[in-house]
């Protein structure tokens, strides 16, 4: 399995290039801003995208879904709940002082249990609501992409639209907190950790 990690836009959200080995089959999971350097490492590996996934509708894990998605042709996918924000990424992006491009709308709703499959990697859908109403995370063998549910020694915020800390709290402990301790949360922002470690150490948990 190949899992390449790039920091993109202004506020350097992390997308993730997903890739199996043998098919060259792969996934980007929210790409953000910097549509021409995923191409890039997509290039560089080989690999061709089938399918665009996003965490969550916010305009900084989003904003390149187009510009991606007209060179490659892949399927975008989105849980029910955020997919309205695909449509409103320019003027969420304007209320931080910054440019965005709308998305074009979803080929698939996806929701809690599904499972989206390319090449031999398999991702399972997991809905952690509380940053956003559609928020989900995707695992696999080891790995879970948890976007902006949780960070290293941290969790999401939950004061935009939509956002509740409650549910954030209960999806992380009822969803992300049931899988192994050896599993490593990829997050939407800052270094990775371990679903171990942050039962541990993370203050809002204690």
């Amino acid at each position: 399995m190949i899992v390449k990690t790039l920091a993109v836009g202004p506020i350097m959200a992390n997308c993730y290039i997903i890739g199996c080995e043998e098919s060259r089959n792969a996934a980007v999971i929210d790409p953000g801003d910097e549509a021409d350097r995923i191409l890039v490492a997509l290039s560089e590996e080989n690999l061709t995208v089938k399918y665009i996934l996003n965490t969550h509708g916010h305009f900084d894990h989003v904003g390149a879904n187009k510009r991606l998605k007209d060179v490659t042709g892949a399927k975008l996918a989105i849980h029910p709940d955020d997919a309205a924000m695909l449509d409103a990424v320019n003027m969420a992006a304007a209320s931080f002082g910054m440019a965005g491009e709308n998305s074009p709308p979803p080929d698939v709703l996806i929701k809690d249990g599904d499972k989206i499959t390319f090449g031999s990697i398999s991702l399972r859908v997991i809905h952690t609501p509380g940053h956003s109403p559609g928020g989900v995370s995707f695992h696999t063998d080891g790995i879970v992409f948890v976007g902006d549910t949780l960070f290293a020694g941290s969790i999401g915020r939950t004061d935009f639209p939509g956002g509740d800390y409650n549910t954030l709290i209960s999806s992380v402990r009822n969803k992300l907190f049931v899988l192994p301790d050896d599993v490593t949360a990829l997050t939407g922002h800052g270094p990775a950790t371990t679903i171990g470690h942050e039962k541990q150490t993370n203050p809002f948990f204690r």
